[in-house]
């Protein structure tokens, strides 16, 4: 039995035991995130739980669940969709293995730059709140929101700016085909080695490499062992949210409109902080290891790996199948369609 079914059991046989003693209390909600107390995941489920407290007149209670307090990534997913928890987060690369047509939003140099597109695409498009919200419903999930958590910044043993230097470089990354596929197009040699060995592995250098937002990096400690912060400016990291379906769907309409409320108002909240969060957290590593460099490359040393990752969308249409060319298309204009109304409004 999995720890996620069995995990299931005992939630459902709790619910099940309590329901006569908690009939006169507030309905609660639990919403688990794949990140620690004070990561930007914590930060936005913490700010989701004041708001809908408050605005539900305290008729809803909202329990947050931070990493490992109810298993692994994939086992928050599988919970979720079967109902044992209302919300939680569910990050492309790890939920690609659930939903494949997420890893869509993994893809390097599509997301607009400015923070103004970048926040209307993700609060709006038509690709993601339409098409792609189908295949989270076909899997007992509901897409809530997306939203960044920053830039993903490399962290290398040396210097590197042009995929001939990524050559004997051990590069890890998440378990999803088609981040293995993208280093690979860079010149590295993926390997997708288990969160827990990553600190080891940088440690004894079993990989030289690995790939995370700023305040992920600071807090896992990477800063200690590597030698290098890399902006190449590829990838915004994003995750989604997700919550059950069978429980979206029987939310009475004011509930809906307050959440929808609650989301816009923390796409907003989520944006800013994320972007203190990360800037803090390099000021740390910085202090911490002084020895730390950073490289920030030029915008014609970017345009050589873009040039590299041109094939990964067409590779993961080939790869996923199914709607995820029509959502890449569609994701496309919608981002030439916020960056415009962002160029018009300027």
């Amino acid at each position: 039995m999995t720890i996620a079914a069995t995990m299931r059991r005992v939630f459902l046989g709790t619910a099940l035991g309590l329901a006569a003693l908690s009939a006169a209390a507030a309905e609660e909600w639990k919403f688990a995130v794949e990140e620690g107390p004070g990561d930007v995941q914590t930060l936005y489920a913490e700010e989701f739980k004041r708001l809908v407290e408050e605005r539900s007149g305290g008729q809803v209670k909202v329990t947050v669940y931070t990493y490992g307090q109810l298993g692994n990534e994939n086992d928050l997913t599988e919970l979720t969709a079967a109902g044992a928890i209302q919300f939680s987060n569910a990050s492309p690369g790890h939920l690609g293995t659930f939903v494949p047509e997420v890893q869509v939003l993994s893809l390097p140099f599509l997301l607009p730059e400015s923070d103004k597109a970048k926040g209307a695409v993700l609060s709006t498009s038509k690709a993601l709140y339409g098409s792609l919200a189908k295949d989270f419903a076909s899997k007992g999930l509901s897409l809530f929101t997306v939203y960044p958590e920053g830039e993903m910044i490399w962290t290398t043993k040396k210097e590197v700016r042009k995929p001939e230097d990524l050559g004997d470089v051990k590069f890890r990354v998440m378990t999803s085909p088609i981040l293995i596929e993208q280093f690979k197009l860079y010149g590295a040699n993926p390997v997708a080695l288990p969160w827990g060995e990553v600190y080891g592995g940088l440690q004894m250098n079993v990989i030289q490499a690995q790939v995370n937002p700023a305040f992920f990096i600071e807090s896992a400690k990477f800063h200690e062992v590597t030698d290098h912060l890399i902006y190449l400016g590829d990838v915004e990291y994003t995750t989604t949210v997700v919550a059950n379906a069978d429980f979206w769907d029987g939310l009475p309409a004011e509930r809906r409109k307050m959440l929808g409320e609650v989301r816009a108002e923390l796409q907003q909240f989520i944006l800013e902080k994320q972007r203190e969060k990360n800037a803090a957290a390099v000021d740390k590593m910085l202090k911490d290891n002084p020895k730390l460099k950073v490289v920030k490359l030029t915008p014609e040393e970017r345009a050589v790996f873009r040039k590299r990752a041109e094939p990964l969308g067409g590779k993961l249409v080939g790869m996923v199948g199914g709607r995820s060319g029509e959502i890449l298309e569609q994701l496309k204009a919608d981002i030439a369609a916020a960056e415009k109304a962002v160029a018009a409004a300027n």
